[in-house]
């Protein structure tokens, strides 16, 4: 008898692990992630801007407004980029990227006097290494997502920025 009885609490034991894995799934699988509003920011000004490599094939020149790099609580990180080239013409951008899943996203365009025009097509889109937007692969490769990982803060991206690349990215 004293087998009977360990035999069913053993299978109790089982069926309580299984049905906690199971809700465990269903919390996870329920769980989508939600981005968070965030404010325009101010518009880019020249003594904030961090200035990082792209490529030698291009002559633009590039930099991140570091007042305006964020880490937000939703896994994005947050920025103005100011494109310049070599004629004088700047583009400038708020954008955000998501290292988990390799994508970035314009949410507003600058305007000459410092006001944004909100985009008008602001979908989440996969980062890839091509030569037209090879600035949004750098910024992922070697400054806010290191091997494939966000940083912690704005703190961490603006020592890499201004570092020239992240720690975490060793040249082997």
């Amino acid at each position: 008898m004293p087998l009977l009885r360990w035999f069913a609490l053993l299978l109790v034991v089982f069926l309580l692990q299984g049905r906690a894995q199971a809700d465990s799934e269903e919390d996870y699988e329920t769980k989508q992630w939600q981005e968070i509003d965030v404010p325009l920011p101010v518009g880019p000004a020249e003594e904030r801007l961090q200035s990082f490599y792209v490529s030698m094939v291009t002559d633009n020149k590039f930099f991140i407004d570091l007042a305006t790099l964020s880490v937000g609580s939703d896994g994005v990180v947050r920025y103005v980029l100011v494109i310049v080239t070599p004629s004088g013409a700047r583009n400038v951008t708020f954008e955000g990227m998501r290292c988990e899943t390799r994508e970035n996203r314009i949410y507003a365009s600058g305007r000459r006097d410092g006001t944004w025009s909100k985009s008008r097509n602001s979908e989440w889109s996969r980062i890839k290494d091509v030569h037209a937007n090879r600035h949004h692969a750098v910024l992922f490769l070697e400054y806010f997502c290191p091997v494939g990982v966000i940083v912690r803060d704005a703190t961490e991206a603006k020592e890499a920025l201004r570092s020239g690349k992240h720690p975490d990215n060793k040249m082997w």
